[in-house]
């Protein structure tokens, strides 16, 4: 049974590892329908909704690239760490697939790791990308006698790294397609599952702080930033957050004015998996098309460096400080049934 989080103050009694933990996603063709089952064990979702959502790794043999983009993170930053004089090895465990996360905390203890700092590769609150990291850190533990403590950072969204990678992957976009319309995306969740959470008002903020920084126009009516979501998974009678990018982008199309140009920046996503080459990639950008909108997809913060440097910044600043959780009492409840969010 995992414990819940009682939001205390993490003393640091010498951080001997870091935790990088992620949703995790499928390799190979054969390993989709067991993902999938993964995902969406103890949830009452159709089993035809299980084969839609499998049709999307299909596209791509299979293979979802998150599993990759965390290899590539951990790389990036093994480099920062030995660059800044920082020490301690990065271990990797996920939520749904393999290395699923009680296998690392297993490993970690076999090579007497006593205390990590974990890492989630979410960097806005909300529950299945904060607290629920939080459950699965207890569960593994949980599993593990004997298992080392683990102290999960609290969401990163407006840390410089973070928001100064995504100013220089949007103006990337900007030299790309000049003068275009940016507009932000983010996962949808359900409405009841948001009004329990500061997930709409931290993408809200995070990207106005881009928008700033840019000295970007806020929005097109309304004088706010251009925000909207993607990749629903909920039954049409549920209140999802909307607009969805697909409505957004028919709703574009139908302004009046001459040509349209359309950059699309997934600032809720951290890297480039799934949702963002499918729903934008390749659903979004061929439904731009339809409508003869000039259409260009930013990148995440992925591996960039600010990003990297960023990361490395608040591992040294637990390493000094302990971690703090700002996190109030009951934040980013669970959701009596939730709803499957799509993989990853």
């Amino acid at each position: 049974m995992w414990l819940p989080y009682t939001g205390c103050v993490a003393t640091n009694d010498r951080y001997d590892a870091v935790l990088l933990i992620s949703f995790g996603g499928p390799e190979k063709h054969e390993d989709v329908i067991p993902f999938l089952e993964n995902v969406l064990r103890g949830r009452n979702v159709p089993h035809e909704r299980l084969l839609e959502v499998a049709e999307h790794y299909y596209h791509f043999d299979g293979q979802s690239p998150i599993n990759e983009q965390c290899r590539r993170l951990i790389d990036a930053l093994e480099g920062e760490f030995s660059e800044g004089g920082t020490s301690l090895p990065i271990y990797w465990g996920n939520r749904n697939w393999h290395p699923l996360l009680a296998e690392t905390v297993r490993h970690m203890r076999n090579d007497g790791i006593r205390h990590a700092l974990a890492i989630a590769t979410s960097a806005f609150g909300s529950y299945s990308g904060c607290r629920q990291y939080r459950e699965d850190i207890e569960a593994a533990r949980a599993a593990v006698p004997d298992a080392p403590r683990i102290d999960k950072l609290p969401p990163y969204w407006n840390h410089a790294g973070f928001i100064d990678a995504m100013v220089d992957r949007v103006h990337v976009a900007l030299t790309r397609l000049p003068g275009a319309q940016v507009v932000y995306t983010a996962h949808s969740i359900p409405v009841s599952m948001s009004e329990g959470s500061p997930y709409v008002e931290q993408l809200r903020a995070a990207c106005g702080m881009v928008n700033e920084k840019l000295r970007l126009e806020f929005g097109l009516d309304a004088g706010e930033v251009e925000l909207v979501w993607q990749s629903r998974s909920g039954p049409p009678m549920q209140a999802w957050l909307e607009p969805d990018i697909a409505d957004y982008i028919r709703g574009y199309a139908g302004r009046d004015g001459g040509a349209k140009r359309l950059i699309v920046v997934p600032i809720g996503f951290l890297s480039d998996h799934m949702e963002v080459l499918y729903d934008l990639d390749t659903e979004a950008a061929a439904l731009a098309a339809d409508h003869r909108i000039a259409f260009e997809r930013a990148g995440t913060a992925g591996t960039h460096p600010l990003f990297v440097k960023g990361i490395h910044d608040l591992v040294r600043d637990a390493l000094r400080d302990g971690v703090m959780n700002p996190c109030a009492e009951g934040c980013c409840p669970r959701m009596v049934r939730p709803e499957v969010q799509p993989a990853r």
